[in-house]
């Protein structure tokens, strides 16, 4: 059996590396005097670290952003691990240990990390402080604790609750970093996600940390001509039959032929990241046309109407709506979702 090789895959995920690093560029661009990072958790946002990162490396990136420990070997792969940061930072000694034997750059996010990480030895280190998002960082009110004045801090972070939207916090928050950078010492400041980018140049500091974006999002709408789609994903047809009228589809038929019809059976399903709110209403495409999907989304397939395109067989390859800007239009996933959503079958494809 290990002779002969695996058939090829039912599914195919295509990332258009031309594209990343198209978006890198430009955010990088829109950085200014700032030097666009890359945020590369969740296996880059669903697309497969090693699709991505070289990519990105390749194009001028230089700090990459993970938020597990576990994600940096992946990572470390394609770039020196001082270039990464893991934003949960050390929770114990063996953090601690791998942080040095690795490499990579722990953010220290509360005054017990603080703690741990120079009883173990210290080193570089990121810290980040929390502004207004109350999820990590150290408070405001723990900024001059001798824990914090014993860190060698290379980046001084603090994360952006509300970018993607019109509100005098995100000017509160950049100013607020501000004002705790002048009691820190520190080497750069980083605020900016995505979105906070589009916000301009007084809230880029030194180092930006694009997510969303470089894979193809557009979190705010001055970031449109500038982001390029990443994305494409195919499934090829299973089997294509006939349904006489009455006769329902997939589980709990909720879909029942109003005629003599023809429907294929797709492969892919919400085990791959296609979940069932993307069926009603949805479509899959072939050469433009669109091919409604019938019932519910199954775990490992979806039917389509072939009324459109009666020349389809087993064996030929649609295209699925991956675009994650209009699909998070159509539905109730957001864009984020709709890229780390996508399954371990799709990624290996």
């Amino acid at each position: 059996m290990n002779d002969v090789p695996a058939p090829p895959p039912t599914l195919r995920l295509t990332v258009d590396g031309q594209a990343l690093a198209a978006n890198w560029r430009a955010l990088d661009a829109l950085s200014g005097s700032a030097g666009a990072g890359a945020a590369v958790k969740a296996d880059a946002y669903g697309l497969g670290v090693d699709n991505c990162v070289p990519v990105l490396r390749d194009a001028g990136c230089k700090a990459f952003f993970v938020a597990h420990w576990s994600e940096v070997a992946a990572v470390a792969r394609h770039v020196p691990a001082a270039q990464i940061a893991v934003l949960h930072g050390p929770l114990s000694e063996a953090d601690c240990a791998y942080a040095r034997a690795s490499g990579a750059v722990p953010v220290i996010n509360s005054l017990e990390q603080a703690a741990l990480w120079t009883q173990s030895g210290g080193g570089t280190c990121h810290l980040m402080i929390d502004t207004g998002i109350n999820r990590l960082g150290i408070a405001l009110s723990e900024v001059a604790d001798p824990r914090i004045a014993a860190l060698d801090i290379d980046i001084l972070m603090s994360h952006l609750a509300s970018a993607d939207e019109k509100t005098a916090m995100n000017r509160m928050q950049a100013e607020l970093l501000g004002e705790v950078a002048e009691t820190i010492p520190h080497r750069r400041l980083s605020l900016a996600n995505s979105a906070g980018i589009a916000l301009g140049p007084d809230f880029a500091f030194d180092v930006t940390r694009p997510g969303l974006a470089l894979y193809g999002g557009i979190p705010r709408e001055e970031l449109a001509e500038h982001i390029r789609p990443v994305v494409r994903v195919e499934a090829q047809l299973l089997q294509c039959r006939q349904l006489a009228p009455g006769e329902g589809v997939g589980y709990n038929a909720t879909f029942i032929a109003p005629a003599h019809m023809r429907v294929g059976t797709v492969s892919i399903g919400y085990a791959d990241g296609f979940l069932r709110s993307r069926g009603p209403g949805g479509a899959l495409h072939q050469a433009g046309r669109a091919l409604p999907i019938l019932g519910k989304v199954s775990m490992d397939m979806v039917v389509v109407d072939l009324v459109a395109a009666p020349d389809l067989r087993a064996g030929d390859w649609l295209e699925v709506p991956w675009n994650i800007v209009d699909a998070a239009q159509q539905n109730v996933l957001s864009q984020y979702e709709l890229l780390t959503i996508i399954g371990g079958r799709l990624r290996r494809g």
